[in-house]
Protein backbone atom coordinates (compact mmCIF):
# COMPACT_ATOMS: atom_id res chain seq x y z
CA UNK A 1 0.00 0.00 0.00
CA UNK A 2 2.63 2.36 0.35
CA UNK A 3 3.89 1.68 -3.02
CA UNK A 4 0.55 2.90 -3.96
CA UNK A 5 0.31 5.79 -1.74
CA UNK A 6 3.59 7.20 -3.15
CA UNK A 7 2.06 6.77 -6.65
CA UNK A 8 -0.90 8.58 -5.70
CA UNK A 9 1.08 11.50 -4.21
CA UNK A 10 3.00 11.49 -7.20
CA UNK A 11 0.17 11.70 -9.53
CA UNK A 12 -1.83 14.30 -7.81
CA UNK A 13 1.88 16.54 -7.76
CA UNK A 14 1.63 15.88 -11.78
CA UNK A 15 -2.00 17.17 -11.81
CA UNK A 16 -1.51 19.77 -9.78
CA UNK A 17 1.48 20.92 -11.80
CA UNK A 18 -1.50 21.29 -14.78
CA UNK A 19 -3.68 22.93 -12.88
CA UNK A 20 -2.18 25.40 -10.73
CA UNK A 21 -1.36 27.62 -13.74
CA UNK A 22 -4.93 28.23 -14.62
CA UNK A 23 -6.12 28.82 -11.58
CA UNK A 24 -7.94 32.60 -11.37
CA UNK A 25 -5.10 33.24 -14.78
CA UNK A 26 -6.05 35.81 -17.35
CA UNK A 27 -7.15 33.19 -19.70
CA UNK A 28 -9.98 31.51 -16.91
CA UNK A 29 -11.03 35.42 -16.79
CA UNK A 30 -11.55 35.68 -20.40
CA UNK A 31 -13.48 32.91 -20.84
CA UNK A 32 -16.40 34.32 -19.15
CA UNK A 33 -17.96 31.75 -18.15
CA UNK A 34 -16.99 29.20 -21.16
CA UNK A 35 -15.60 25.70 -19.51
CA UNK A 36 -13.27 25.23 -22.53
CA UNK A 37 -9.89 26.38 -20.62
CA UNK A 38 -11.04 24.17 -17.82
CA UNK A 39 -12.11 21.39 -19.55
CA UNK A 40 -7.98 21.53 -21.31
CA UNK A 41 -6.88 21.47 -17.41
CA UNK A 42 -9.22 18.88 -16.85
CA UNK A 43 -7.89 16.30 -19.73
CA UNK A 44 -4.32 17.34 -19.13
CA UNK A 45 -4.35 16.36 -16.10
CA UNK A 46 -6.02 12.64 -16.99
CA UNK A 47 -4.10 12.37 -19.56
CA UNK A 48 -1.19 12.62 -17.59
CA UNK A 49 -2.06 10.76 -14.19
CA UNK A 50 -3.75 7.95 -16.42
CA UNK A 51 0.16 7.75 -18.20
CA UNK A 52 1.94 7.82 -15.21
CA UNK A 53 0.20 5.05 -13.37
CA UNK A 54 -0.48 2.92 -16.75
CA UNK A 55 3.77 2.95 -16.74
CA UNK A 56 3.78 2.21 -13.40
CA UNK A 57 1.06 -0.55 -12.51
CA UNK A 58 0.32 -1.97 -15.69
CA UNK A 59 -2.25 -4.65 -14.72
CA UNK A 60 -4.50 -2.44 -13.34
CA UNK A 61 -7.39 -0.69 -14.32
CA UNK A 62 -7.83 3.13 -14.61
CA UNK A 63 -11.26 4.80 -14.40
CA UNK A 64 -11.53 8.67 -15.07
CA UNK A 65 -14.50 10.87 -15.27
CA UNK A 66 -12.88 12.36 -18.56
CA UNK A 67 -11.97 9.26 -20.18
CA UNK A 68 -13.49 6.47 -19.18
CA UNK A 69 -13.09 3.06 -18.11
CA UNK A 70 -9.68 1.15 -19.09
CA UNK A 71 -10.01 -2.79 -17.89
CA UNK A 72 -12.73 -1.62 -15.33
CA UNK A 73 -12.78 -5.88 -13.58
CA UNK A 74 -9.37 -5.75 -12.47
CA UNK A 75 -8.49 -6.69 -9.36
CA UNK A 76 -6.98 -2.85 -8.56
CA UNK A 77 -8.85 0.05 -10.17
CA UNK A 78 -7.93 3.42 -9.93
CA UNK A 79 -10.60 5.89 -10.22
CA UNK A 80 -9.80 9.88 -11.36
CA UNK A 81 -11.34 12.89 -11.13
CA UNK A 82 -8.47 15.92 -11.99
CA UNK A 83 -10.78 18.72 -10.92
CA UNK A 84 -13.89 17.84 -8.58
CA UNK A 85 -15.76 21.21 -8.54
CA UNK A 86 -15.54 22.79 -12.34
CA UNK A 87 -17.83 25.51 -10.93
CA UNK A 88 -15.96 26.59 -7.86
CA UNK A 89 -12.53 26.35 -9.91
CA UNK A 90 -13.92 28.57 -13.05
CA UNK A 91 -15.38 31.16 -10.69
CA UNK A 92 -11.55 31.47 -8.71
CA UNK A 93 -13.11 29.38 -5.37
CA UNK A 94 -10.53 27.17 -3.79
CA UNK A 95 -13.33 25.16 -3.37
CA UNK A 96 -12.51 22.31 -5.99
CA UNK A 97 -9.85 19.36 -5.97
CA UNK A 98 -8.10 16.92 -7.47
CA UNK A 99 -9.79 12.93 -6.11
CA UNK A 100 -7.53 9.95 -6.97
CA UNK A 101 -9.03 6.85 -5.53
CA UNK A 102 -7.59 2.82 -5.07
CA UNK A 103 -10.44 -0.01 -5.03
CA UNK A 104 -9.60 -3.50 -4.47
CA UNK A 105 -11.78 -5.69 -5.52
CA UNK A 106 -14.40 -3.03 -5.60
CA UNK A 107 -13.57 -1.93 -2.13
CA UNK A 108 -12.25 1.51 -2.11
CA UNK A 109 -8.53 1.47 -0.42
CA UNK A 110 -6.96 4.68 -0.76
CA UNK A 111 -8.11 8.12 -1.19
CA UNK A 112 -7.04 11.29 -2.02
CA UNK A 113 -7.82 14.44 -2.20
CA UNK A 114 -5.75 17.36 -3.32
CA UNK A 115 -6.03 20.67 -3.55
CA UNK A 116 -3.87 22.23 -5.84
CA UNK A 117 -4.20 26.15 -4.96
CA UNK A 118 -3.45 25.90 -1.19
CA UNK A 119 -1.38 23.27 -1.10
CA UNK A 120 -3.65 20.93 0.97
CA UNK A 121 -3.90 17.19 0.93
CA UNK A 122 -5.76 14.49 2.50
CA UNK A 123 -4.71 11.03 2.01
CA UNK A 124 -6.85 8.01 3.37
CA UNK A 125 -5.51 4.44 3.41
CA UNK A 126 -8.22 1.70 4.66
CA UNK A 127 -7.52 0.61 8.43
CA UNK A 128 -5.34 3.67 9.04
CA UNK A 129 -5.88 7.21 10.50
CA UNK A 130 -7.01 10.05 7.50
CA UNK A 131 -3.44 12.01 7.20
CA UNK A 132 -3.75 15.93 6.10
CA UNK A 133 -1.34 18.47 4.88
CA UNK A 134 -2.17 22.38 5.53
CA UNK A 135 -2.42 24.28 8.75
CA UNK A 136 -2.51 22.71 11.67
CA UNK A 137 -2.03 19.49 9.30
CA UNK A 138 -1.69 16.18 10.86
CA UNK A 139 -3.94 13.80 11.59
CA UNK A 140 -7.63 14.47 10.53
CA UNK A 141 -10.42 13.84 13.03
CA UNK A 142 -14.32 14.14 12.95
CA UNK A 143 -15.75 15.60 15.98
CA UNK A 144 -18.67 14.51 18.07
CA UNK A 145 -21.88 15.13 17.12
CA UNK A 146 -24.52 12.58 17.54
CA UNK A 147 -27.64 14.49 17.14
CA UNK A 148 -28.79 16.46 14.07
CA UNK A 149 -30.17 19.07 15.28
CA UNK A 150 -26.52 20.41 16.73
CA UNK A 151 -24.98 19.58 13.09
CA UNK A 152 -23.36 21.37 10.08
CA UNK A 153 -24.76 20.43 7.23
CA UNK A 154 -23.39 20.80 3.75
CA UNK A 155 -24.17 20.48 0.23
CA UNK A 156 -22.87 21.21 -3.28
CA UNK A 157 -25.85 22.35 -4.86
CA UNK A 158 -29.49 21.53 -4.17
CA UNK A 159 -29.98 20.81 -8.37
CA UNK A 160 -28.11 17.99 -8.12
CA UNK A 161 -31.29 16.04 -6.56
CA UNK A 162 -33.80 14.46 -8.56
CA UNK A 163 -37.51 14.66 -8.08
CA UNK A 164 -38.04 11.98 -5.67
CA UNK A 165 -35.22 13.04 -3.76
CA UNK A 166 -35.82 16.38 -2.95
CA UNK A 167 -38.28 15.39 0.09
CA UNK A 168 -35.56 13.66 2.04
CA UNK A 169 -32.98 16.19 1.46
CA UNK A 170 -35.49 18.82 2.76
CA UNK A 171 -36.51 17.14 5.83
CA UNK A 172 -32.80 16.42 6.37
CA UNK A 173 -32.09 20.35 6.18
CA UNK A 174 -34.95 21.04 8.41
CA UNK A 175 -33.64 18.67 10.99
CA UNK A 176 -29.78 19.55 10.79
CA UNK A 177 -28.29 23.01 13.00
CA UNK A 178 -27.84 24.84 9.97
CA UNK A 179 -27.01 23.83 5.85
CA UNK A 180 -24.09 25.75 3.97
CA UNK A 181 -24.08 25.19 -0.25
CA UNK A 182 -21.07 24.55 -2.10
CA UNK A 183 -17.56 22.66 -1.76
CA UNK A 184 -17.95 19.55 -3.70
CA UNK A 185 -15.19 17.25 -2.75
CA UNK A 186 -13.58 19.78 -0.71
CA UNK A 187 -16.02 19.68 2.14
CA UNK A 188 -15.73 16.21 2.73
CA UNK A 189 -12.10 17.20 3.62
CA UNK A 190 -13.51 19.42 5.98
CA UNK A 191 -15.82 16.61 7.70
CA UNK A 192 -12.56 15.21 8.03
CA UNK A 193 -11.06 17.82 10.20
CA UNK A 194 -14.15 18.64 11.99
CA UNK A 195 -15.38 21.22 10.47
CA UNK A 196 -18.45 20.15 9.25
CA UNK A 197 -20.96 17.45 10.36
CA UNK A 198 -23.38 15.81 7.40
CA UNK A 199 -23.13 16.06 3.60
CA UNK A 200 -25.75 14.49 1.89
CA UNK A 201 -25.45 14.31 -1.47
CA UNK A 202 -27.00 12.65 -5.34
CA UNK A 203 -26.21 12.21 -8.79
CA UNK A 204 -22.57 10.92 -7.93
CA UNK A 205 -20.59 8.74 -9.96
CA UNK A 206 -17.42 6.19 -8.73
CA UNK A 207 -14.81 8.48 -9.51
CA UNK A 208 -17.06 11.56 -7.03
CA UNK A 209 -16.59 9.56 -4.31
CA UNK A 210 -14.33 6.54 -3.77
CA UNK A 211 -11.39 8.96 -3.23
CA UNK A 212 -13.79 10.25 0.47
CA UNK A 213 -14.71 6.75 1.71
CA UNK A 214 -10.94 5.94 3.55
CA UNK A 215 -10.45 9.91 3.91
CA UNK A 216 -13.88 9.95 5.80
CA UNK A 217 -13.89 6.72 7.57
CA UNK A 218 -9.75 7.26 8.59
CA UNK A 219 -11.28 10.28 10.68
CA UNK A 220 -13.97 8.64 12.50
CA UNK A 221 -17.07 9.51 10.16
CA UNK A 222 -18.92 6.59 8.02
CA UNK A 223 -20.28 7.01 4.57
CA UNK A 224 -22.86 4.92 3.24
CA UNK A 225 -26.01 5.47 0.35
CA UNK A 226 -28.74 7.30 1.81
CA UNK A 227 -30.16 3.80 3.10
CA UNK A 228 -27.48 3.36 5.16
CA UNK A 229 -25.51 1.15 2.79
CA UNK A 230 -21.43 0.78 2.24
CA UNK A 231 -20.97 2.26 -1.76
CA UNK A 232 -20.00 0.29 -4.74
CA UNK A 233 -19.33 0.83 -8.17
CA UNK A 234 -22.88 0.09 -9.20
CA UNK A 235 -25.00 2.14 -5.95
CA UNK A 236 -27.74 4.51 -7.06
CA UNK A 237 -25.61 7.66 -6.54
CA UNK A 238 -26.45 8.82 -3.36
CA UNK A 239 -23.96 10.12 -0.51
CA UNK A 240 -24.37 10.45 3.24
CA UNK A 241 -21.21 11.15 5.07
CA UNK A 242 -21.06 11.64 8.52
CA UNK A 243 -18.40 12.64 11.08
CA UNK A 244 -20.26 11.12 13.69
CA UNK A 245 -21.63 7.89 12.78
CA UNK A 246 -24.32 7.75 15.95
CA UNK A 247 -26.41 10.06 13.51
CA UNK A 248 -26.87 6.92 11.09
CA UNK A 249 -30.29 6.02 11.80
CA UNK A 250 -31.74 9.54 12.12
CA UNK A 251 -30.39 10.67 8.90
CA UNK A 252 -31.44 7.87 6.87
CA UNK A 253 -34.85 7.61 7.91
CA UNK A 254 -35.38 11.20 6.97
CA UNK A 255 -33.45 10.58 3.84
CA UNK A 256 -36.00 7.63 3.10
Amino acid sequence: MQTFLAAAEAAADLAGSIIRPLFRSALLVEAKGDASPVTEADQKAEQAIRAFLAERFPTHGIWGEEYGADRPDAEWLWLLDPIDGTRAFVTGRPLFGTLISLLHNGSPVLGLIDQPATGERWVGLAGQPTRFRGPMGGVARCRPCPELAQAELSCTSPDMFLEDQRDGFDRLRRAARRVTWGGDCYAYGLLALGLVDVIAEATMKPWDWAALVPIVEGAGGRVTDWAGQPLHVDSDGTVLALGDPAMLAEATALLR
